[in-house]
């Protein structure tokens, strides 16, 4: 998300988390813009700022250089480092300690790991020592996005100690079967391109039905 009314509407509404995505190539950019005196967050930033904290702030990045990643947990003081891309369980690790606590105290790191069959969990293995949480996403061409959904009978064999989120193409419809799936180290559910009017903007009534709906 990029909008702070919108935002503001969507956490109204009980979000645990608000994601922003950080990667040129996504059309929910949200971008930075260059001055003489350095770099500065967008509008973006600047309606974020006048919000409360009900909610955490997850960055969402691919790939990225360390220093841009810790020049917007900065300037946007986010909660939650998401890595959306092929990241090194050694890049987490330096990043976390470069991160915390000297700039950002108790910063997550989120691990997003893309899914098509049973043997795709195999990869948590090497980041369990290293993030707080998994994304479970649907595997696709692109890093992301693709309101496309996987089995998620498969997730019955992921037996590792770190929570995880429910990510991928979860729409309005899908209400009964969130309700249904049951997981002991299931955290949440991630809920994005099927809600939007717009690359980036939360239809909230359809937010508003399917969360009622899930927490009836």
């Amino acid at each position: 998300m990029r909008d702070g009314e919108n935002i503001r509407q969507v956490a109204e509404l009980g979000a645990n988390y608000i994601g922003m995505i950080f990667w040129g190539k996504s059309p929910r950019n949200v971008t930075m813009i260059p001055t003489h005196a350095g770099i500065i967050p967008d509008r973006a930033n600047s309606q974020l700022s006048t919000l409360s904290s009900q909610f955490k702030r997850v960055g969402v990045f691919v790939d990225e250089m360390p220093q841009n990643i810790i020049t917007r947990v900065v300037n946007y003081k986010l909660d939650v480092v998401q890595m959306h891309g092929h990241e090194q369980p050694t890049v987490i690790r330096n990043l976390r300690a470069t991160l915390d606590p000297d700039i950002r105290a108790n910063i997550q790191f989120w691990k997003a790991i893309s899914i098509s069959n049973r043997s795709d969990l195999d990869i948590c293995k090497d980041y369990e020592d290293c993030v707080d949480a998994f994304v479970f996403d649907t595997k696709c061409a692109c890093m992301g996005g693709s309101g496309q959904q996987f089995d998620w009978s498969v997730l019955a064999d992921y037996d590792g100690e770190k929570p995880f989120l429910l990510s991928g193409g979860i729409g309005p419809d899908d209400a009964e079967r969130i309700k249904a799936f049951h997981h002991p180290k299931c955290m949440g559910i991630d809920l994005n391109s099927r809600f939007e009017t717009e690359p980036g903007l939360k239809d909230i009534n359809k937010l508003k039905a399917f969360i009622q709906t899930i927490r009836s």
